[in-house]
């Protein structure tokens, strides 16, 4: 029986309104959004992780797209600010923590990033939130995911990982954890079948 949901955050929870979004920033960072085809730089990793400084990612990421440093900077600073909570998703994260559900966060995700997030209402909510760049470890590392059970005191029989990536479940998987695939192209269909999904479980 399922007693927690952990969430991913990025294409989970929240996400760049395409609509919103402009070209030539979804162009900047496309090394980010295509990641599972092209893989992603070292320094964005180490970003996440935590290792590296947002004025040292600033730089590497002004010569790896061959632009000046303040320009990396306010490209970086605008796709965090482009953010906005999936509203499904967030109906069903206020739904289920009404249910008696416990509810957490398990994210790759750098400082200036999640402290931008933490500010939007759905993060009241969540029991406790295990983010890459506050323990030095990121998906699909195993060990992130032990760290989550053990921190948050979770029994991997009783719990499901929501994640928007196929590496990262199959990973979760590997510790026990229950999983679903998000589709972040059908928000609403994602939350239907994890509603139906949790119960069966």
């Amino acid at each position: 029986m399922i007693k927690s949901v952990v969430f991913d955050l990025a294409g989970v929870v929240v996400a760049r309104n395409p609509q919103r979004f402009p070209k030539y920033l979804d162009e900047f960072f496309n090394f980010v959004f295509k990641s599972h085809m092209q893989g992603i730089p070292q320094f964005w990793t180490d970003y996440d992780l935590g290792v590296m400084e947002e004025a040292d990612v600033a730089t590497a990421l002004a010569e790896y797209r061959g632009c000046d440093v303040a320009t990396a900077r306010e490209y970086m600073q605008l796709a965090i600010e482009y953010q906005e909570v999936i509203a499904p998703t967030a109906e069903l994260i206020k739904e289920l923590k009404e249910q008696g559900y416990k509810l957490y966060v398990l994210s790759n995700m750098s400082k200036e990033y999640i402290a931008f997030l933490r500010k939007f209402p759905v993060f009241e909510y969540f029991d406790d939130q295990v983010v890459s760049c506050e323990i030095g470890l990121g998906k699909p590392d195993r060990r992130i995911y032990e760290y989550l059970l053990s921190h948050c005191g979770l029994e991997a029989s009783e719990t499901i990982f929501v994640d928007d990536r196929k590496d990262n479940t199959d990973a979760a998987e590997e510790v026990g954890l229950a999983t679903m695939h998000f589709d972040r192209n059908d928000a609403e269909g994602s939350c239907r079948r994890l509603r139906e999904l949790i119960k069966t479980l």
